[in-house]
């Protein structure tokens, strides 16, 4: 790309917005999946406004240069990839945020941290549901690109749940409003949640209009060992037969062992499976429910049961559990997988994946969203190691065909992506992948907007 070029897009946005220095470049190149493949973009524009975001793809659609947009890179699936002699248009800096605490909503740039929509929401007294592991550092733009979720979603929903409306750029620069502040509106196809989960393929979300809600009770938590996974994926299916829990998570042993490496909590380390359940219903209704939860673990040969009210020791066995991919990633390489299964097929799932673990002599920590049915399969090796590295892809193809074969879906909340994009037909079918391209094309007829991500 001649400089002639570049230049004419500096000089439609502010002093400073284009950056080409490769140092820095370097750093926008990947998000934490690591994609191989990702290339080496021509330059990366810090966006401020959503006019900045105009000019952007005025400019891209002027002279056909792939966009690929980026939050704070903490995607895992390669959806934020560079690619070779395209922009990479960093939301990083689109930070604004305001509540309005009648109406119960915020209206929040991208480029917000999930923990900053909370904290403003928490500041009139409201609250800001989804919260991704990563919701310290992961941006709300991201959040919505992706659809993602997080602990508390089997009972209050993910993301797609709390965004009423937003305002996107399209490839070709101009800016629509989609949806607003009311909880009730159906005028017009359901365009907003069109873009909810589309990774950036169809348009740059330059604001978002949330949805809050009164905040959340104080919750009763309960942790309940297993001697085997099969015990666990049993009581699971108990709990979730009789109750809407506010959290319901599943470790696997390697995953309780990677934890207690790091924040030592007193876990049973000879544990096959935990459980970490909480109930936030008032007064009896939640004694109720942490009876049915204690019974369910009991019923199904819990060696350990624990259950507390204390809302510090609730926090710390959460802490724990979302610790536990960065705790995971200190033992080596991590291919991380984002599947979801019926209800039903829940113990297929977690069994199948022990199951490749074994054949192809690779360690695989799974931990689950188990009262929706989502699990993250961890594949750790040695990035060093050609033998295992090819074990390890091995058994990422085989997670991919077993959740498929259990009439599951390929990503959950972290999205296609790059890595899985040449696994999406195999779920979607030939006629369902069709019909996306027809819309893709209907909104990118360029192919500018993040190509290679989701669709080949």
């Amino acid at each position: 790309m001649t400089a002639v070029i570049l230049d004419q897009l500096e000089a439609v946005l502010p002093d400073g917005a284009v950056v080409t220095d490769p140092d820095i470049t370097a750093g926008y190149r990947q998000d934490w999946a690591a994609d191989p493949g990702a290339g080496t973009p021509v330059a990366v524009v810090r966006a401020t406004c959503t006019e900045d975001v105009q000019a952007v793809m005025r400019w891209a659609s002027q002279h056909r240069v792939p966009v690929v947009p980026r939050g704070t890179g903490t995607g895992l699936t390669g959806g934020s990839s560079a690619v070779d002699g395209g922009i990479v248009l960093s939301t990083e800096r689109m930070r604004a945020v305001s509540v309005d605490p009648i109406a119960r909503v915020a209206v929040a740039q991208p480029g917000l941290l999930n923990a900053e929509v909370k904290k403003a929401a928490a500041e009139h007294g409201l609250w800001y549901p989804p919260d991704p592991s990563s919701v310290d550092i992961c941006s709300i733009g991201g959040n919505a690109a992706t659809n993602a979720g997080g602990l508390c979603c089997v009972k209050y929903g993910v993301t797609t749940d709390y965004i009423l409306g937003m305002q996107v750029v399209l490839a070709d620069g101009s800016a629509v409003r989609l949806g607003g502040p009311l909880l009730k509106d159906v005028a017009g196809l359901s365009l907003t949640k069109l873009f909810v989960g589309s990774e950036g393929t169809l348009g740059i979300i330059t604001e978002l209009t949330l949805r809050l809600i009164p905040p959340q009770p104080s919750a009763s938590t309960v942790v309940a060992s297993f001697r085997s996974v099969e015990s666990a994926a049993d009581a699971i299916l108990m709990i979730t037969s009789q109750i809407r829990p506010a959290m319901l998570e599943f470790m696997d042993q390697a995953s309780i062992n990677a934890v207690e490496d790091t924040v030592r909590m007193g876990l049973d380390r000879n544990a096959r499976a935990l459980l970490l359940a909480q109930s936030d219903s008032p007064g009896a209704a939640g004694t109720r429910e942490i009876e049915t939860i204690v019974g369910a673990c009991e019923t199904h040969g819990a060696t350990e049961v624990f259950d507390t009210d204390n809302a510090e020791e609730g926090e710390a066995f959460t802490a724990a559990r979302r610790s536990v991919l960065p705790a995971t990633m200190a033992l080596g390489s991590v291919l991380l997988e984002d599947v979801g299964v019926p209800m039903r097929q829940l113990p297929s799932l977690i069994t199948g994946i022990e199951a490749i673990s074994e054949d192809c002599n690779i360690l695989i920590a799974t931990v689950a969203h188990a009262g929706d049915g989502n699990a993250h399969p961890l594949i750790v090796f040695d990035s060093t190691d050609p033998d295992a590295t090819e074990r390890a892809h091995v058994a990422f193809n085989r997670v991919m065909e077993l959740v498929i074969a259990l009439d599951g879906t390929i990503t959950g909340e972290h999205g296609i992506g790059r890595l899985k994009r040449d696994w999406l037909p195999r779920q979607l079918g030939a006629d369902v992948m069709e019909l996306n391209r027809r819309i893709k094309a209907a909104l990118d007829p360029l192919g500018i907007l993040n190509p290679g991500a989701v669709l080949a």
